[in-house]
């Protein structure tokens, strides 16, 4: 009690003060607690006090816990106007709905054709990363994920599928090429590089978060700091007028004063030289920035409009609004317990058996540095030190020189679901051409249309299109859907040169025009084996 009368500028208690009021355990309701959370927070300028204690006194069994002496009660009374009962929500069940494994294929449906295996492992893969969420703490510590291993040629969907999972989660996740990384002790990139970028995207996610759902109180910040460069800071005259005029946009070209920050230096990349004993030099050069920066960054006054300057000080009173410390500790929080990490081309860093123990620093060297940290290990950051053992890897290869079998045993065991995308067929490449939102054939006809011209493609043609794709793949080399951009950009070509000069007019694709432009091509196969 007295702290709390410290805190909240009462007098210390004496003897003949009112006695402390007791809170019966169990009186505070959810709405109550918050409510007088809310009530002291005003009282000492918007910092919550108590809260601990609030809680314990929430949750107790049994007792009785002191909060507030009764004069600090009346004291906050009249500052928390008559609120109606608050209702607390419930489980949210949004969040969970929208990982369902029938809703995650749906999504890939809408851009990925065929692979049904795949999805449905990526599906569930995702799903169990929330279901652990909900398992009791003694035996959640003990779920660990099924790490995935995509087996299939190139450009049957393998990067696509991480791609478009990457927009569609809101966890932490990062692709990278296993052929970036090299062993330790030669200079280079080790693998323990790829949760150090983990950990920076997910530092740049979750401020994003929290700046979006700040939005509205950084606006209100930036349009007071906007309007007292126009009318003055303590002046109230004609700020009403000027705000009308601010928000309907008829300001942005006014030219007022803004104090600009100084960018934060950014570190280099951080190679190590091959010496893991060695200081990262990112780290030497962030602590020492750290140091020259604990009395504010340095700002420069400059002149820019209105519309220039809103994105300059919204920038400005983010970093204001929001506590580093939690951004970062959230952030953490999410790469242990939700981070993936999809390792594209492992097959670049398997040797056949007969060509094991090569010197190749980014061969099967890799593989061993890539075990502990697939098991589960700790990997010192920047922003702290990040466990290992609950992050998901998925894992894709075309092995066309070589086996999964050729991996190293060890990695075979930390990558135990096996996924084999097919082959695409003729009718699988025209499915793509047709029923993807964001099909090539739609992405040609919006390039046009900017132009003024309409392009429109028959059936035919674009069944055409298909045939030719999957006689090239099956003759030359099968590069699966790539082979379509190559094919489609040969019938544009002609088109797209003269669309400045067609504007206005129509212009329809059909199979006899796709035979004209790339038909004979086909039919060489020595031409074909360099041009398409």
């Amino acid at each position: 009690p007295r702290r709390v009368a410290h805190l909240l500028g009462s007098p210390r208690p004496t003897p003949h003060s009112p006695r402390p009021m007791l809170v019966r355990a169990g009186a505070l309701t959810g709405t109550h607690t918050m409510l007088l959370s809310r009530a002291c927070s005003r009282l000492v300028g918007g910092r919550p006090i108590a809260a601990r204690a609030l809680a314990r006194a929430q949750g107790a069994q049994g007792g009785v816990a002191r909060a507030l002496s009764s004069e600090a009660m009346q004291r906050a009374s009249p500052a928390v106007p008559d609120l109606p009962d608050l209702q607390l929500p419930e489980n949210d069940k949004s969040a969970s709905d929208a990982l369902i494994p029938g809703e995650v294929v749906k999504q890939l449906d809408r851009y990925i054709i065929g692979q049904a295996e795949a999805k449905k492992a990526t599906a569930v893969a995702i799903r169990n990363r929330w279901r652990r969420q909900q398992v009791p703490p003694p035996l959640r510590d003990e779920i660990t994920p099924k790490n995935i291993l995509m087996i299939g040629p190139t450009g049957v969907g393998k990067t696509e599928i991480a791609r478009r999972l990457a927009k569609m989660i809101g966890a932490p996740f990062i692709k990278v090429e296993a052929t970036k990384f090299t062993e330790v002790g030669f200079v280079g990139r080790d693998v323990e590089q790829i949760i150090r970028d983990l950990a920076d995207h997910a530092i740049t996610m979750v401020r994003a978060q929290l700046v979006e759902k700040k939005r509205a109180e950084i606006a209100v910040k930036v349009e007071e700091k906007i309007l007292d460069q126009l009318v003055g800071e303590n002046s109230t005259t004609n700020r009403d007028s000027f705000r009308a005029l601010l928000r309907q946009g008829l300001l942005d070209t006014r030219t007022i004063d803004v104090d600009v920050p100084e960018p934060r230096r950014q570190a280099p990349l951080d190679t190590g030289n091959g010496n893991p004993n060695s200081q990262p030099m990112n780290e030497i050069i962030l602590r020492f920035d750290k140091l020259l920066q604990q009395g504010g960054r340095r700002s420069e006054r400059r002149q820019m409009t209105i519309a220039e300057a809103r994105p300059v000080l919204e920038e400005v009173y983010s970093e204001k609004i929001i506590s580093e410390e939690d951004v970062k500790k959230a952030a953490l929080h999410s790469v242990e317990q939700e981070g993936i990490v999809f390792i594209d081309e492992i097959d670049k860093i398997c040797s056949r058996t007969e060509y094991r123990g090569s010197a190749d620093a980014s061969s099967e060297g890799v593989q061993r540095d890539l075990l502990p940290l697939i098991e589960g290990s700790t990997v010192s950051t920047k922003h702290g030190n990040i466990n290992t053992d609950h992050i998901l890897f998925v894992c894709s290869g075309a092995f066309h020189q070589c086996k999964p079998s050729d991996l190293l045993a060890e990695l075979q065991g930390r990558l135990p679901i096996r996924v084999e995308l097919q082959q695409l067929t003729e009718e699988d490449l025209y499915r793509i051409l047709t029923e993807p939102e964001t099909s090539l054939v739609r992405q040609q006809e919006a390039l046009l249309q900017t132009e003024a011209v309409t392009l429109k493609f028959e059936d035919s043609a674009l069944r055409r299109v298909a045939a030719l794709a999957a006689a090239v793949n099956r003759d030359v080399e099968n590069i699966g859907a790539r082979r379509i951009h190559t094919i489609l950009e040969r019938v544009m070509e002609h088109i797209s040169f003269t669309a400045c000069e067609r504007a206005g007019t129509t212009v329809t694709i059909d199979a006899a025009y796709v035979d004209e432009q790339v038909g004979n091509m086909v039919t060489k196969t020595d031409l074909s084996r360099f041009i398409l």
